[in-house]
């Protein structure tokens, strides 16, 4: 696939209402409230405490002599860091979850280091290519094809396929190992897309990005390896952990997310003369939907992302807003007669099997 990808645009036509009506809408939910956008100082707290808390978790896996103390530590710091990045990172990459640009930044490439991930490619590839072309066949990069997955009509069929809503859940434990060793090498080489946006290109920024990587091996396997080896934990046990820990974590967020884009949803290959023909908000009624998991209040360690219709719509938004903007677009999507679906968690994973399935039938 070329690295350079031609703009597309979406019409507008009978949209306008819509757009105006819900701009209102939200607009004076944020005045009602006498608040913002942002991340409130609740949330803010949360976060801090759970840095705090993941610290806790990593120290003493390089004091400890029990291999129990040392697997629960260790998995314990994995799975707060990847909490964070479901409840911090995904805001700080659209700048909601500090007013700062900047302190956005640092906090992404905090939170991600132990994963091993380049947030920079990470936003670009999420911010730019997904939510601007969320299934539309070559610019969404979330969906593009591997070769292992047919994740839309329009990519090529292998035998294998046939069991892919069997074999899934394994391939997906490796998708933070995937990323990190092969969509960053790739970002980083200029061999996608992500290429057109000059992202990361200087020497200072080579350095960063190799810098980041170096650390991350340090951090998760350099120190155990010297440290923690030296009061008597097994090199085995040490790497089996961190393959384990990164799988479970890689589970934990695709299990929030992949459904969102893949239940009874559309895909669309672009026109030739890039200009889709439906206007942007009914792309994302189509292409997403929202989801409650039970109860419903764990909708709170999702960071939002169960929400994932509302946070297309309103990506400028802090997750926190998200309960009060999905209940306005509701009702406004039925009075503009716009699809709006909200399902249940089980009635998401009962749709990501029908459509691993179906990608998976010889097609016709």
């Amino acid at each position: 696939m070329s690295t350079q990808l031609n703009e597309l645009h979406f019409t507008h036509a009978n949209e306008h209402a819509f757009h105006d009506a819900l701009k209102q809408a939200s607009h004076n939910y944020l005045n009602s409230k006498n608040d913002h956008v942002y991340a409130s100082k609740k949330d803010i707290f949360l976060i801090i405490s759970m840095i705090v808390l993941a610290i806790i978790c990593y120290i003493p896996t390089l004091l400890t002599s029990s291999t129990v103390v040392y697997i629960a530590g260790y998995v314990g710091f994995v799975l707060l860091i990847m909490l964070l990045n479901v409840l911090g990172q995904h805001d700080a990459c659209h700048n909601t979850l500090f007013k700062q640009t900047w302190l956005n930044r640092i906090f992404g490439r905090l939170v991600t280091l132990p994963l091993g991930l380049e947030p920079e490619f990470w936003r670009v590839r999420h911010v730019y290519f997904h939510h601007r072309y969320a299934n539309i066949e070559h610019y969404d990069l979330d969906t593009e094809e591997n070769g292992i997955f047919r994740q839309t009509p329009f990519q090529n069929w292998r035998p294998m396929m046939k069991y892919q809503h069997v074999y899934w859940p394994i391939v997906a434990s490796f998708s933070l190992t995937w990323i990190a060793l092969v969509f960053d090498w790739s970002d980083r080489t200029g061999k996608t897309p992500l290429k057109s946006r000059k992202v990361l290109e200087g020497k200072l920024d080579w350095a960063l990005f190799l810098g980041s990587k170096i650390c991350h091996l340090l951090l998760m396997l350099g120190l155990p390896l010297w440290i923690a080896h030296l009061h008597g934990i097994d090199i085995m046990t040490i790497l089996l952990t961190y393959l384990a820990s990164q799988m479970v974590a890689s589970l934990f967020v695709v299990y929030l997310l992949l459904g969102t884009h893949w239940a009874e949803t559309a895909f669309f290959e672009a026109p030739n003369n890039q200009q889709m023909p439906h206007g942007w908000y009914y792309h994302n009624f189509v292409t997403a939907c929202d989801w409650l998991p039970s109860p419903k209040w764990l909708w709170r360690l999702t960071g939002g992302l169960n929400y994932h219709l509302t946070h297309h719509l309103f990506p400028g938004w802090h997750h926190r807003h998200y309960p009060a903007l999905a209940a306005i677009i509701a009702r406004l999507a039925k009075q503009y007669d716009l699809p709006y679906r909200c399902i249940s968690y089980r009635q998401l994973l009962d749709a990501q099997i029908r459509f691993l399935r179906k990608m998976g039938e010889v097609p016709k």
